[in-house]
């Protein structure tokens, strides 16, 4: 269980959650044209962060391997391993396998699709099976 400090406080004090900070500045980094210092990531978050707190949820992203990170005078500038895409279908994958119910959970988010998001799943699954590909991605 993480630290209660870094969750928000009951009643809507603003404090935002460890979670919700770390997609913050990975949004931050994927916005860029490359990589960022963590005053350069501080000025692209909105509200009122403390460096430290911006530096200590780069150094958690970096350990946990989803930033590399290059010196840059003093301190070191940060690049997201993976774009937007990959890191968030890594998370659905992730989701995914933690359920008991791999069909049921499939069935229902197919179901709560809009019409255009599954006509191009569709497309997307065709284009799949095109190509010869197996349920685990290769031919």
């Amino acid at each position: 269980m993480g630290d209660p400090r870094d969750e928000e406080a009951p009643g809507g004090s603003g404090r935002r959650a460890r979670g919700e900070l770390e997609s913050d500045v990975l949004a931050a980094l994927w916005a860029a044209d490359g990589p960022l210092t963590a005053r350069q990531v501080l000025e692209r978050l909105p509200g009122d962060l403390a460096y430290t707190t911006v530096l200590t949820i780069l150094s958690r992203l970096h350990d946990k391997g989803m930033l590399v990170r290059r010196r840059e005078g003093r301190g070191y500038a940060y690049a997201p391993v993976r774009d937007e895409a990959s890191h968030t279908a890594r998370r659905m994958r992730s989701l995914l396998e933690e359920g008991s119910d791999r069909e049921a959970v499939l069935t229902r988010f197919v179901s709560e699709l809009s019409a255009q998001d599954e006509q191009l799943l569709h497309q997307l699954l065709a284009g799949h099976e095109e190509r010869g590909e197996g349920s685990d991605g290769r031919r």
